[in-house]
């Protein structure tokens, strides 16, 4: 059968699951610990269909949670299988370095996903505003009349384009204001409808900075919509990633 894991720890002679976790299933798959040296990881019997249906996808975040309780856990994704506990073993066993390095990593640490939008009307109120040209443009279509497509037409690719200069520049703004308080930085899937998509990996203490500069630039921009989520467990961080991905202070730490 194979093996459905939840997250990598350390192996500590205290280290106990409460009685009320549930693992992913119907009915809930009883929740066990793999020891391997200095590692473990929290695992279950797999299902035989894993879906990513609501009661499952929060008894995968509560298992985590309550495993990060008295330390650091990486996340495995949900979903995660491994053929059996013995292949468990052996990863841990074979990435044994790795995987204490990244537990130092995220020690203390917790990730927040930011995902930002432009408000449309308020971006192209700022354009015309702000660009002579554009607004020269908008301003002589308005005196050639509702039927002068020629002139709509130039317009609306003037504005298209500037608009979307403003999405590369507000995408880098959001990113180099808020690694500010960060540690390190990872980039999200690429979506569309987001300008932005980026985590961070935020120590306990830094927290309310991080959120107090997300506050602080969503309010000094009231065109960008803003969604911070988190704290999190650190999924985006499980691996390293590009020297070019960690923010200053850490980059400067190392």
């Amino acid at each position: 059968m194979s093996t459905y894991v939840y997250g990598i720890l350390r192996a500590t002679a205290d280290f106990r699951l409460p009685d009320e976790a549930a693992g992913v299933g119907d009915p809930p798959a009883a929740l066990r610990t793999l020891v391997e040296g200095d590692l473990a990881a929290v695992v279950c019997d797999a299902p035989e269909r894993v879906r990513p249906k609501r009661r499952d996808l929060l008894a995968h975040q509560a298992v985590l949670t309550a495993a990060g309780a008295g330390g650091p856990v990486l996340p495995m994704r949900f979903g995660s299988l491994a053929e059996d506990d013995d292949a468990v073993r052996a990863v841990l066993r074979d990435r044994a370095a790795h995987w204490s390095e990244r537990l130092s990593a995220v020690e203390g640490r917790a990730e927040y996903n930011v995902k930002a939008v432009h408000d449309t009307d308020a971006v192209v109120r700022q354009v015309l505003a702000e660009e002579p040209e554009i607004r020269a443009l908008h301003e002589a279509g308005r005196a050639a009349g509702a039927d002068s497509h020629e002139a709509r037409l130039r317009l609306g690719e003037a504005v298209a384009h500037a608009v979307q200069e403003r999405e590369v520049r507000d995408a880098a703004l959001v990113r180099q204001t808020l690694e500010r308080a960060a540690e390190a930085v990872r980039p999200g899937p690429e979506s569309g409808g987001w300008l932005a998509n980026v985590s961070f990996l935020v120590a306990a203490d830094a927290a309310d900075r991080f959120l107090a500069a997300a506050d602080e630039l969503a309010r000094d921009h009231p065109w960008l919509r803003m969604t911070v989520n988190g704290p999190l467990a650190p999924y985006s961080f499980v691996e390293p990633g590009a020297e070019q991905d960690r923010a200053p202070a850490a980059a400067a730490a190392g």
